[in-house]
């Protein structure tokens, strides 16, 4: 390179910094603290990180003309904080920031998209076929709504991943869902997923978040966990029913599925009892909602999203309602106090009979004067 060139090169550099080109400094680091999606009324810090030179910093929302106040830069002036104390929708958008030094203007950060919650009702969050799956196995995730928001949003805690958003699809129901496959269960960390909804013209305004759901990866201790039921697998409606968990290894928690159930199981602490571990699980009165089929766990505290191998399915057959299924009775009639209905149309019965009576007493009455004034008023002709 000749002196000369290299002259002209230095000329254009100095030139090109003394102008205040953006492109001679890196564009900065934005982010949030506690993170981008804000529930509504907590408050927000919104960081711009640059480099040590940097002067003062600027934020800009997208849509807004009038920028955010400057901000003077911390030690070691290498960031810049901006403060939202209370959360609303008006501060719900994308951000971007930029720096300025001695030596220019940077470029503009990436963006920054800032979420608020709790604007809407919170919509359910459920799991298809379970959410006990065999490690390595697959899930999916169904969120839903009776309202007809156009998009769900599916978030998995503790994890930077980037939140899913489906188109929300018509049910003929009415019922307003979007289906999410979930990548295969491993037992490396915990599973727990919250999903949300929002509307086109507002996709930076969230519901509420769906109750978190849990997904357990079984078949992570090889026990015997054995799963009966009181007083029988055969009920009528309206009996009261106990599904009983046992085990002889020491499990601090038992969890009972039913198999076609996209809701978490039902979760219960051990008892030690005649030498095993075991919980009860009562059910109630039970209907014909609560026939199928059902699966129970065990688990430990230290790791409770890790289940044991399934007992052996027990099937639960819920009968029509109590009495209504039971052979005919023979032999002499119940008490009147157990068959009220009997005595009822019997009473109806002897009523009706009564009143035949009645019209055919009348009948032949009406007969017989009629035949005696017939002779006398021929006489009296």
């Amino acid at each position: 390179m000749t002196p000369t060139l290299t002259a002209l090169l230095c000329l254009g550099e100095i030139s090109r910094r003394g102008r205040g080109d953006p492109r001679t400094l890196p564009k900065p680091a934005l982010w949030a603290e506690p993170g981008s999606v804000i529930i509504r009324g907590s408050p927000v810090t919104i960081w711009c990180q640059g480099n040590s030179e940097a002067q003062e910093y600027r934020l800009d929302k997208e849509g807004i003309l009038e920028p955010w106040d400057p901000q003077n830069p911390l030690e070691p002036k290498n960031k810049a904080r901006f403060s939202i104390p209370f959360m609303t929708e008006h501060h719900a958008g994308r951000y971007r920031c930029y720096y300025h030094s001695p030596e220019g203007w940077s470029e503009r950060s990436d963006p920054l998209e800032l979420v608020v919650t709790g604007a809407y009702s919170k919509p359910t969050l459920s799991a298809l076929p379970s959410p006990v799956v065999a490690s390595g196995g697959n899930v999916t995730l169904r969120c839903g709504s009776q309202r007809g928001y156009q998009h769900f949003v599916l978030i998995e805690e503790g994890e930077h991943r980037l939140p899913q958003t489906l188109d929300s699809q018509q049910l003929r129901s009415g019922w307003f869902q979007a289906l999410f496959p979930v990548r295969p269960v491993t037992p490396s960390h915990r599973w727990t997923f919250r999903c949300y909804y929002y509307y086109n013209n507002t996709p930076q305004v969230w519901s509420h978040p769906s109750d978190p759901l849990e997904i357990l990866a079984s078949g992570q201790f090889y026990v015997t966990v054995s799963l009966s039921v009181q007083p029988g697998p055969t009920v009528a409606s309206g009996e009261n029913v106990t599904l009983l968990c046992q085990s002889q290894g020491q499990f601090h928690t038992f969890l009972l599925t039913k198999e076609g159930a996209a809701h978490p199981p039902l979760h219960l602490s051990s008892k030690y009892r005649a030498h095993k571990y075991q919980a009860e699980f009562p059910m109630g009165p039970v209907t014909s909602a609560h026939a199928g089929t059902y699966r129970c766990y065990s688990s430990l505290s230290s790791n409770p999203h890790l289940l044991s191998v399934p007992s052996d399915p027990l099937e639960l057959v819920v009968s029509g309602p109590s009495g209504g299924s039971s052979p005919p009775r023979t032999g002499p009639r119940s008490t009147p106090a157990s068959h009220p209905q009997d005595y009822t149309v019997e009473n109806l019965i002897r009523m009706g009979m009564a009143g035949l009576i009645l019209v055919v007493l009348g009948i032949l009455l009406f007969d017989a004067l009629r035949s005696r004034r017939s002779p006398q008023e021929a006489a009296g002709r």
